[in-house]
């Protein structure tokens, strides 16, 4: 089994007031085959043995599917290797003696709980303001009951992998969101079932975006490249077009004469 020792840089913050700083740790006899967060939880093993304060992240399946294992590795949202979260980046990614710099997401709308951990709550606000389907439970439908074309499902489907975990925020320059409301609404948005209130979805998590403090997109496309489920930026688009036609929907008529169309 090969080992290897790390030097680690870990961003230390007690709590939302506190300006934090980096502490250094020292990573040693580290498994290749281990997981960035088992890797962590030798460290913190490590502490607890010395009756040292562990260190504070988040984590929960730690099977890539949850969104929980949300840090910046080496100035990279969930590590180097793409299409990953941290908690399926392996060690065997890293070097001996390398130094690693580990800190929590940066953003406004992302303040920071303790050490690792941010409060994220805003993508839940975004979530109930428009992310749903209002109809009335019930038994299941026939499957053949509503027709759905095999390219729009694809396309529902693979919005809809998005697991939320804010890695598109944290690695924009602007801290937009706009590649997670986009996914939201497009997974939907694309079926018969979210059409009713396509626009009043649109119009709705797009203002709960903007109030959470969120910049605005530029179209760097570096959100999509750190989404561990590879999000395409032609979502945005999607979301860009819905909001544009629900926001001209809703105005109110304009003659020709006072420059309307």
């Amino acid at each position: 089994m090969k080992t290897i020792n790390l030097k680690l840089k870990i961003w230390r913050q007690s709590g939302p007031e506190d300006k934090g700083h980096f502490m250094d740790f020292n990573a040693t006899n580290i498994s290749t085959d281990m997981s960035f967060l088992e890797m962590l939880d030798v460290v913190n093993s490590d502490l607890i043995k010395q009756n040292k304060e562990p260190i504070e992240f988040d984590h929960d399946c730690r099977e890539g599917i949850c969104g929980t294992c949300s840090l910046v590795i080496n100035g990279s949202a969930h590590g180097p290797e793409l299409g990953t979260t941290t908690c399926q980046l392996h060690m065997r990614k890293f070097n001996d003696n390398d130094t690693v710099y580990i800190e929590p997401f940066r953003a406004k709308a992302f303040p920071v709980i303790k050490d690792l951990v941010v409060d994220r709550s805003a993508f839940d606000r975004i979530i109930a303001a428009g992310g749903f389907i209002s109809v009335n439970t019930g038994s299941a439908q026939d499957a053949n009951a509503i027709p759905v074309a095999k390219e729009k499902a694809d396309l529902s489907f693979a919005a809809a992998t998005c697991i939320g975990c804010g890695a598109c925020v944290a690695s924009c320059k602007n801290a937009s969101a706009s590649l997670f409301v986009a996914a939201k609404m497009a997974h939907l948005n694309l079926l018969p079932q979210g059409q009713p209130e396509k626009e009043n979805r649109a119009l709705a998590m797009v203002a709960q975006m903007d109030q959470e403090g969120f910049g605005s997109c530029t179209n760097t496309g570096v959100c999509s490249a750190a989404c561990p489920k590879e999000i395409s930026l032609e979502t945005i688009a999607q979301m860009n077009r819905t909001f544009l036609q629900a926001s001209l929907g809703n105005r109110p008529p304009t003659k020709l004469s006072e420059g309307g169309f």
